[in-house]
């Protein structure tokens, strides 16, 4: 059966790298710092995959612009606190070259920093897979489009080849505002009931079912 989708763009926390626990840890501990409150698991969880100060900004919506990269200073060291103690999803190295040896291109859009993405592609072992990536400090942030536009800009694909796939409603999104189909993976940061308000072509409880779908669909 001839591929559906050309190029293939992940989402990185909660999609490949099972982080989002991390992630919510580091912006409860930055908010204490600060004096802030402890921010419930809700709220922390729903910010995964915005760039860092727009995520912060949404957690503390009081918080002045002037303290925004004060609390993004002490998110950072959190995080890297447990930076090193981070995996992959079991069977993502698999799912990954069982995709590039179909023929199908590979490529990132994160919320995460260029330092922090080239830090965990070099953690991880997996910086040969991906052809293009694009961060947060360097395009707009989901849930615009503009990551996944310049990736097929980039790579020469259009949107009625390219897939994206995330555990995020802002992935969903950025996917949609690109004219782009997308897929949920539920075992991330954001519930299914809001992810399939999205609209995802669909959803996925694990590596092995999302790689399965893809083995069918992609």
């Amino acid at each position: 059966m001839p591929a559906q989708f050309d190029l293939i763009v992940f989402d990185w926390d909660g999609t490949l790298l099972d982080s989002a626990a991390a992630i919510v840890h580091a912006i409860q501990r930055a908010c204490e710092d600060l004096g802030l409150g402890t921010p419930d698991d809700r709220i922390a969880r729903s910010v995964i995959g915005l760039g860092l100060v727009d995520a912060l900004a949404r957690v503390v919506p009081g918080l002045p612009s002037s303290r925004h990269q004060e609390l993004a200073g002490r998110y950072r060291y959190h995080y890297l606190a447990r930076d090193h103690e981070l995996a992959l999803f079991d069977g993502v190295p698999a799912l990954l070259d069982g995709l590039s040896a179909r023929g199908h291109t590979l490529a990132v859009a994160t919320g995460k920093s260029r330092a922090g993405l080239d830090r965990a592609l070099s953690h991880t072992g997996l910086g040969s897979r991906f052809a293009a990536t694009r961060c947060a400090d360097e395009s707009v942030s989901k849930p615009a489009p503009d990551m996944v536009l310049e990736l097929m800009d980039e790579l020469s694909f259009d949107p009625a080849r390219t897939l994206v796939i995330g555990d995020t409603t802002h992935d969903l999104l950025m996917a949609r505002h690109a004219g782009c189909e997308s897929v949920a993976v539920t075992y991330g940061a954001h519930p299914l009931h809001e992810l399939l308000a999205a609209r995802p072509k669909a959803h996925c409880a694990s590596v092995d079912e999302l790689t399965a779908w893809l083995a069918c669909h992609a």
